[in-house]
C-alpha cells in the first residue's frame, strides 16, 4: 500500500475539512438550526428504510454530516474516518447539536483495531472509493462489521464515469483516460481548492487516486461473504463534471441530444447471512 500517497490524501482531507465545514456548499449554519436537518438522498432513505432504534456504521464520514443525519432519524451511530480534522469537527457538530454519535479515527484499512462490535447497517456514500487502493480489503473490512442479519449500503458514481476526462472538456464530450478496473499505482492530481469551495486556497497540496470496476466492487463484496441484494444504476451524478450538464432538480446528466446513454451513479445494498 502507497504510505506516502495516504498520508498526502490524510493532509489533503485534514485542509479540505477546514474548507468544507464553512462552505456554502455544505451549509452547517442550517444543519445546526433544522432549517435542513437531514442531509441524505431521498433514494438513499427509501433503499436503506427506516432506520429508527438500528446501529449504524458510517464509513469515511469526512465530518459527519450524513451520519448525524442518520442520527436524527433515530440510529444509534459510529463514524469513522482517517482524518484527525473531521473527526473533531464531527465530535463538535455532534455536540452543537445535541446529537449521541461516537466518533472514530482511523485508517479504513486498520479499523478492526480501533473499534469493537458489529452493526445493523454499514454504510457509506458518495465520493469515497476513489480514495482506496484495495478494494478487496476494503470489502473485507466493510463486511467485518455488519452483524449476521445486518446489512452493508453504499451509494456511488459509477466507476464506467471514472474513466472519462472531466476537466477541460464540454458538456456531451466523452474522452476516454483513466483506467477502468484497479490499477497499482495511484493517478496524482494538483489540487485547486475544494470540491466545495474551488477558490480556497490549498497550495502544495495532491490528491492521489484508485479506480475500481463495478465487477471489481461486488464480487470483492461477496468474496468477503455478503449477499447480494440488489445494484441499481443511475442516469445522474451528485456533482458537476464538465461532460454532463445540471438539472431542475440540481443532478448532472449527460445532454439530451447525446447519443446512447451511460450509467452515471450506482447503489447497491449487500446482507450478511445469519449464522446457521
Amino acid at each position: 500500500m502507497d504510505e506516502e500517497a495516504l498520508r498526502d490524501n490524510r493532509r489533503l482531507w485534514d485542509r479540505w475539512t477546514e474548507i468544507n465545514a464553512r462552505s456554502a456548499f455544505y451549509d452547517v449554519a442550517s444543519f445546526r438550526d433544522g432549517r435542513r436537518p437531514i442531509r441524505l438522498r431521498d433514494y438513499e432513505r427509501g433503499e436503506i428504510g427506516p432506520v429508527d432504534g438500528k446501529s449504524l456504521l458510517h464509513l469515511q464520514c469526512h465530518f459527519g454530516l450524513d451520519t448525524l443525519s442518520w442520527a436524527r432519524l433515530g440510529a444509534h451511530v459510529t463514524g469513522t474516518d482517517f482524518s484527525d480534522a473531521g473527526i473533531v469537527a464531527a465530535r463538535a457538530l455532534a455536540a452543537e447539536v445535541d446529537l449521541p454519535a461516537t466518533f472514530v479515527v482511523a485508517n479504513l484499512y486498520d479499523l478492526p483495531a480501533a473499534l469493537d462490535g458489529e452493526f445493523d447497517i454499514v454504510y457509506t456514500s458518495r465520493g469515497v472509493l476513489g480514495w482506496l487502493p484495495d478494494i478487496e480489503a476494503w470489502a473485507r473490512i466493510a463486511a467485518h462489521f455488519v452483524k449476521p442479519g445486518g446489512f452493508f449500503y453504499v451509494t456511488e458514481i459509477h466507476p464506467v464515469v471514472q474513466a472519462f476526462e472531466s476537466e477541460g472538456v464540454v458538456p456531451g464530450e466523452l474522452r476516454l483516460t483513466y483506467p477502468y478496473w484497479s490499477h497499482p499505482e495511484a493517478l496524482r492530481f494538483e489540487v485547486t481548492g475544494s470540491y466545495a469551495d474551488r477558490t480556497a486556497p490549498t497550495e502544495g497540496l495532491v490528491e492521489h487516486g484508485w479506480n475500481h470496476s463495478l465487477g471489481e466492487i461486488v464480487t470483492a463484496l461477496i468474496d468477503a461473504g455478503l449477499c447480494i441484494d440488489f445494484l441499481h444504476e443511475f442516469d445522474f451524478v451528485e456533482w458537476p463534471l464538465e461532460f454532463l450538464v445540471e438539472g431542475d432538480d440540481g443532478r448532472w446528466r449527460l445532454p439530451a441530444a447525446t447519443k446512447g446513454e451511460l450509467p452515471l451513479f450506482f447503489s447497491l445494498k449487500a446482507t450478511k447471512p445469519l449464522i446457521g
